[in-house]
């Protein structure tokens, strides 16, 4: 071999150890690209169509490769960073790694044209994922005997039985089986979603009011702190009970109060208006408000239930993975938790593509209508790919491994 080979092997081995070294660096940016891609393809490229798709409608495969795609990237990516320094255990790098991501990446490849000739390959692996994540922290909390994993554990196990579901269900043709497990992974995300929160949100807040760490003027109140997603496991039994459309409706609108609660306690002044805050309590106040239209839709308002699910689940989950990556981009490369102009664009992006999508349903910019979903897709894929723009090189820098500011 040469040395400009030698060279070369070298170069793409330091970089595979960088992006292998911890989950955010390698699941964040495999994420990005797949939320900007995924409804490209779908909405401009395939017209709401797939080209192998069978018994499944192409629109419940939307659903399952956002939420299971995308946004479940972000999930492995997120929990293999922070279960490791909360609990302070070593962390899953290199091969394990690289392993989950083809696990991951399997089943994406048969759901970027709903692949229903292969659909067991993509069942098995997506089922493997989410079954590893459950017991990997399941393992880690009965190791470091911390109960405050607990309600991850119970949701990622939620979500395994779900994804499970949805898969049996897409495999015997049972489109409302399917469309209706695939929604509850979705409200599952939601549930984590409020979890996740609850943990990021103290942190960023103390380290805005006060950069030096020497104080924590902002303290939650305890009996709050995890209301959302108590909420929320009330709204997965009561849609898994069946019960009537009048029920579920107040559930709802219950679970989008207790998510606009976390919007209220995130007003800490003027700092409450700092993009770092702005876009968490984004996040809490879009999850809410879609729940609560779905609540009003199935109470028998003019609202559409599927307007709802994208304001709850494009909107406050997509809202929150943004700021996920935004914030643990600057925070686990060493970088001071303050966005820059383009983080802040890419916010606004991904916020316009949101407004576009929901907002002509309610009568608002009615002109877009019949055009609204691509030109979303579009903004959004904007604000995903430039993200990726801005963190990219932080992320496959070798200076900025160990670099954590928790």
């Amino acid at each position: 071999m040469s040395l400009v080979d030698t060279s070369v092997l070298r170069g793409r081995r330091s970089f595979l150890h960088v992006l292998g070294d911890e989950g955010f660096r390698l699941f964040f940016p495999l994420s990005a690209l797949y939320a900007a891609v995924w409804p490209f393809l779908w909405v401009v490229i395939h017209g709401y169509e797939l080209p192998a798709v069978g018994a499944i409608p192409p629109s419940i495969w939307h659903v399952h490769e956002m939420i299971i795609g995308a946004f479940g990237a972000a999930l492995l990516g997120f929990l293999t960073t922070a279960i490791p320094e909360w609990t302070d255990t070593p962390r899953l790098r290199g091969k394990a790694l690289y392993a989950l991501a083809a696990i991951w990446g399997v089943a994406r490849i048969c759901g970027l044209v709903g692949a229903e000739g292969v659909f067991w390959i993509g069942a098995i692996t997506d089922i493997v994922w989410t079954g590893f994540l459950a017991a990997y922290v399941l393992r880690v909390s009965l190791d470091k005997k911390n109960s405050r994993l607990t309600g991850f554990i119970l949701w990622l196990a939620g979500l395994w039985l779900c994804e499970t579901a949805t898969r049996y269900a897409f495999a015997t043709g049972n489109v409302e089986h399917a469309q209706l497990f695939t929604h509850l992974s979705g409200f599952i995300f939601l549930g984590l979603l409020g979890l996740a929160l609850a943990r990021i949100t103290v942190p960023v807040t103390n380290d805005i009011l006060d950069p030096s760490g020497e104080t924590s003027p902002f303290r939650p109140h305890p009996g709050r702190l995890n209301l959302a997603p108590g909420v929320m496991t009330i709204l997965i039994a009561a849609e898994l009970s069946g019960l009537s459309s009048a029920v579920t409706g107040f559930v709802f609108i219950a679970a989008g109060a207790a998510f606009l609660d976390r919007v209220a306690e995130a007003f800490v002044g003027r700092a409450f208006f700092r993009a770092e805050i702005a876009v968490l309590a984004g996040s809490s106040a879009l999850a809410g408000i879609g729940l609560i239209a779905i609540g009003c839709a199935r109470l028998g308002l003019p609202v559409m239930e599927t307007t709802g699910l994208h304001i709850a689940l494009m909107g406050g989950l997509g809202l929150g993975v943004i700021a996920v990556f935004c914030i643990a981009g600057l925070r686990h490369t060493g970088q001071p938790l303050a966005f820059s102009v383009a983080t802040k664009i890419t916010i606004a992006l991904i916020v316009i593509a949101i407004a576009i999508r929901t907002l002509p349903e309610f009568g608002i910019a009615s002109g877009l209508v019949g055009h609204h979903h691509a030109v979303a897709a579009i903004f959004w894929a904007g604000g995903f790919l430039l993200w990726l723009r801005v963190y990219w090189p932080a992320f496959a820098d070798p200076a900025t491994l160990n670099q954590h500011d928790c």
